[in-house]
């Protein structure tokens, strides 16, 4: 097996043979995204795991188990074949089993969502465990699984992509890693030979201020101001719309006391516009209104137009039971990923992907207010002007979704 790999991927990969390096504990990479640490993680924890021992446990997390497959589990099924290893893979259970000659080890598949997800792990003994964006998961989870591993020669593999300086992981892993036996590496997007010099500039071009630092630089720096700094007027707002849509979608925040903000999104030539609105503010206006009046004010915005769905709040239990007992439109939940759907929506603005038509004026109006929490202990937006900011990035997740990471690395198989 040949790999192209840069002087810190090989370090990555080889670390726990150094005669100094594997009496460690453990090792953390952090940096730029697509600096091809994941993979290489992987691959060599799989590696070390298969060389020092047999019939063992190990776990492999990520923040879901739908993320660890599609981050991890799939290249690395592919990357074990071509180096001549033998996966089975249970689905039903999480675990892949690998073997190579008379040496079998099952490596558990988990999801640290949140809170609750640390009783997923609680009672089990393993020889190692590998964390993929360790910074997304709840610290109980984390610290619960890396008291698991119990074997003798056991190691801790963390990865991820930098948060906010006052992070927990930045705070008690990455600042004390040393005092806790483990190598740290830090990668940028030059680290990763894969990556077209092409590719690298597009990056740089999508991300700015601070998560510029974060995922360009890879440095663990706080949020503040505007979120949204890179919208302009003279970028992003369109004084006309095109002559024709070819997909129409409509996206809601639904609120009682809470303004409610829905948002007629429509596609052409590559680019969504924000059609149209109903923002209804109820402390505004002096009156609440019902789910009823919500869904007329939901028909008015869509009239005459073939909607392809409409992304609702998942929150608002009652109002997707209205839209579907009118049985005219396909309701779905929202992905309600704050941070990933402001991350997404600042690269649709930055890419000119989206804009906003000048008559849409609650959506412009909170996009120049829309700030970060200073006071908040994680990247937060603070609670107000903020309900057709959440409808927006409601439907920039929806249409984002299906979007796949490339490949951070290439592999070729010449042997073993």
């Amino acid at each position: 097996m040949s790999l192209e790999l840069s002087p810190k991927q090989r370090r990555l990969f080889c670390w726990w043979r150094d005669p100094i390096l594997k009496e460690l504990d453990g090792i953390i990479c952090d940096g730029a995204v697509r600096s091809g640490k994941t993979m290489c993680m992987s691959f060599s924890f799989v590696l070390w795991s298969m060389v020092n021992f047999n019939g063992k446990s190990f776990a492999v997390c990520a923040k879901t188990i739908s993320s660890a497959r599609r981050n991890i589990v799939g290249t690395l099924l592919e990357m074990c074949s071509k180096a001549g290893f033998e996966t089975k893979e249970t689905i039903s259970k999480n675990y892949i089993d690998i073997s190579a000659g008379a040496v079998t080890n099952r490596y558990y598949i988990f999801g640290g969502r949140d809170e609750s997800s640390a009783a997923l792990i609680q009672g089990m003994t393993l020889a190692g465990a590998l964390f993929d964006e360790t910074a997304l998961m709840p610290r109980s989870f984390v610290e619960q699984a890396v008291a698991r591993c119990s074997q003798t020669g056991s190691k801790l593999w963390f990865n991820c992509n930098p948060e906010n300086s006052s992070h927990w992981f930045k705070r008690e892993w990455i600042d004390k890693c040393a005092e806790k036996h483990l190598h740290y590496i830090h990668f940028t997007l030059d680290d990763n030979p894969a990556l077209s010099k092409r590719v690298k500039e597009r990056y740089r071009r999508l991300y700015s201020g601070a998560f510029y630092d974060r995922f360009i630089l890879g440095k663990w720096c706080d949020v503040s101001g505007l979120i949204y700094p890179m919208f302009s007027y003279q970028s992003h707002v369109a004084d006309t719309l095109p002559e024709s849509f070819t997909r129409y979608i409509v996206s809601c925040d639904y609120g009682t006391v809470n303004p409610s903000s829905f948002g007629l999104w429509g596609e052409s030539g590559g680019v969504w516009y924000r059609i149209s609105e109903y923002y209804y503010d109820s402390k505004r206006e002096g009156m609440q209104r019902t789910d009823e009046e919500h869904y007329e004010g939901l028909e008015r915005l869509c009239f005459g137009r073939s909607i392809e769905k409409v992304v609702c709040d998942p929150s608002a239990a009652s109002f997707i039971a209205c839209i579907r007992r009118h049985g005219k439109f396909k309701v779905v939940p929202a992905k309600n990923d704050v941070i990933a759907g402001i991350r997404r929506t600042a690269d649709m603005l930055n890419s000119g992907k989206l804009k906003i038509y000048k008559g849409c004026s609650d959506c412009l109006r909170e996009l120049s207010l829309y700030r970060w929490d200073d006071s908040a202990a994680s990247d937060k937006p603070l609670k107000e002007n903020d309900h057709a900011m959440d409808d927006m990035r409601y439907f920039v997740s929806e249409i984002s979704k299906n979007d796949s990471a490339f490949f951070v690395m290439s592999a070729e198989r010449r042997g073993m």
